[in-house]
């Protein structure tokens, strides 16, 4: 078991034939991934590594019968490719671009909320079913099939603490890199329902950031409904105020959204909080002895 994504997938790559769709496409399909098309409008009828590319989304669909979309489209055209990605009636669409315009996603998120499909990102790295799927940038080769999942705001990160899960000898069921600007699709609670819902998933590590309130939302959905040990990692704890630092959510603003706020929060609804980025793992074993 897994979410969002197993073997089972069927992938279209929305954007296929540009120089980053294309390198991403090939990483995916060698570590197994299941790419059974690629869109890219005025292209349709061509093969890109015996891959076929269609004109639309609706073609895709149709035709090749794709269930999950991994969207490598430039920001200015990346909401119109995750609304017709909606429009398709795809399962899942996985926006990689970052640099969408916040305006843009304002107007797409109102239609994905309307919708049937389910959206990641934008300005994501992605998700993995070790050993079966991975729809994204992240290095395939740290993952290790496992019972934690893993969810997550920033990408590097992620590939730390899956590292560190991994030494530690607990897999991962799936990682979710839910992204790091301002307007998302799934967000944490969303991503954590799906966890708890999952037989194979024994518990998760979830890794927030400055800025915002998924973090303290998602501790208070933990502390009512959660019945799995979760761990987590707030990154940065030294940041000035009112300083943007690295992704566009990731700012201070209001006396909100501040690392000590998140952490504490978390805590008091009975998460156990790294209280390092290179102690990631120490706190997930630390969870799960109870």
């Amino acid at each position: 078991m897994s979410i969002l994504i197993n073997k089972d997938s069927r992938v279209v790559v929305q954007g296929i034939t540009g120089k980053t769709g294309l390198f991403h496409t090939r990483q995916c399909r060698e570590y197994g991934t299941n790419i059974v098309a690629g869109v890219t409008p005025g292209k349709g009828g061509i093969h890109v590594d015996g891959i076929p590319v269609f004109d639309s989304m609706e073609e895709a669909l149709r035709i090749a019968k794709a269930n999950v979309s991994m969207i490598f489209v430039p920001p200015p055209a990346a909401a119109d490719a995750i609304l017709e990605a909606v429009e398709s009636g795809i399962e899942l669409a996985v926006c990689i671009t970052e640099g969408v315009p916040i305006r843009d996603m304002v107007m797409a998120k109102r239609i994905v909320e309307q919708s049937k499909t389910r959206l990641v990102g934008p300005n994501c790295p992605g998700l993995i079913t070790p050993g079966e799927c991975k729809v994204g940038i992240m290095p395939g080769y740290i993952h290790k099939p496992g019972k934690i999942g893993v969810v997550s705001r920033s990408g590097t990160l992620t590939y730390e603490a899956v590292k560190q899960l991994s030494d530690a000898g607990l897999g991962q069921s799936t990682c979710v890199g839910i992204g790091g600007d301002p307007i998302i699709g799934m967000k944490f609670v969303d991503v954590m329902k799906m966890f708890n819902d999952d037989p194979a998933t024994e518990a998760v590590f979830m890794i927030g950031e400055i800025g915002g309130g998924a973090e303290e939302e998602a501790a208070e959905w933990i502390r009512d409904h959660m019945t799995k040990p979760v761990a987590a990692f707030i990154a940065g704890v030294t940041a000035p105020p009112g300083k943007r630092m690295g992704h566009a959510g990731a700012i201070i603003t209001g006396g909100k959204g501040k690392a000590e706020d998140k952490i504490r929060t978390l805590q008091e609804c009975g998460v156990t909080v790294a209280t390092s980025p290179t102690r990631m793992g120490e706190a997930m074993l630390t969870a799960l002895k109870g």
